[in-house]
């Protein structure tokens, strides 16, 4: 583990969306997910680490140390047990160190040292286990890894208006489908969007456990550079024109940090220029920090 980081981060991270839809909920019919009191737009943790998952998947492919382990299409149990192959295990035969115990307690399953082993080359060769953090006692059993990077859901900073649009597609599935149209093949459909928010979410990063993961600043390096492109990769019509606009990081002096978290956020204030009209664009807002209310040993970092 080298270049492991000894310090304390955190981070403001501002993108918007424009006539799009940022984060469809399955359980309201895809609509944008809103909070239903204040009418605030919502987008999930899940849903950007997806996008920084995304964004490295592609850089980097699935290249050691940076594949990914959540993944499309992946079975998890698979990829544990390629673990313990890779480290020489077999998990259905007898221990190979005593300690571990004289016979094996759950054929298939590792135990003893050897989750302890497993868990470290998972963490050594994915880079969202480094990062996020993951559930690896199912199957093969690699035990539980908690990540140092933790972010909230993203809230936009104003209530946002969700519109349905109706669609047509000129074409239809099947012949029976052109039979009962009668040959006018079109289908209808529905499209929400919103037509403009800027979303604000918050974001931690732990140097203790960084530090039993093996997150490093390599790693953190990447992690900025996922949250400022991620969007650059991840086009869709369906999600209209989505940009990072602003990130701001707060680097502490020390391994714990130099303050709560709270204060440093509450420096940050995004407000709208005009309450005459509804905001449209980026340029619409200001963004402010105050620098005087910061203590000192806090370094600001505006990407």
């Amino acid at each position: 583990m080298k270049n492991i980081i000894e310090k304390r981060y955190d981070f403001i991270l501002l993108f918007d969306v424009k006539d799009g839809n940022p984060n469809g909920d399955p359980d309201a019919g895809n609509l944008p997910r809103l909070d239903a009191e204040s009418g605030h737009g919502l987008v999930t943790d899940v849903c950007l680490k997806r996008k920084v998952r995304n964004f490295v998947s592609i850089k980097y492919g699935d290249q050691s140390p940076y594949s990914i382990f959540i993944k499309e299409k992946s079975v998890l149990n698979n990829t544990i047990e390629q673990a313990y192959k890779a480290l020489n295990i077999n998990t259905n035969e007898s221990p190979t160190d005593p300690t571990d115990g004289k016979k094996r307690n759950k054929p298939g399953s590792g135990q003893g040292k050897e989750v302890e082993r497993a868990r470290r080359f998972m963490c050594e060769n994915f880079y969202d286990i480094r990062s996020f953090g993951a559930v690896l006692s199912t199957g093969a059993n690699a035990g539980q890894v908690r990540g140092p990077v933790q972010l909230t859901f993203g809230r936009s900073i104003d209530p946002i208006v969700s519109l349905e649009h109706s669609i047509t597609r000129m074409a239809v599935t099947t012949d029976s489908d052109s039979e009962k149209q009668g040959g006018d093949n079109r289908t209808m459909g529905r499209k929400s969007t919103i037509p403009y928010g800027l979303y604000k979410a918050y974001g931690f990063i732990s140097a203790p456990l960084a530090s039993q993961t093996g997150f490093n600043q390599e790693d953190l390096n990447l992690l900025w550079e996922s949250l400022i492109y991620m969007f650059e990769h991840d086009r869709s019509a369906a999600r209209g024109f989505m940009s990072t606009r602003k990130l701001i990081i707060f680097e502490h002096s020390s391994l714990m940090g130099d303050v709560q978290v709270q204060k440093l956020f509450d420096s940050v204030s995004v407000s709208r220029l005009s309450e005459n009209k509804p905001a449209r664009d980026f340029s619409d807002y200001a963004v402010k920090i105050d620098k005087n209310s910061i203590p000192s040993g806090i370094n600001v970092i505006e990407m």
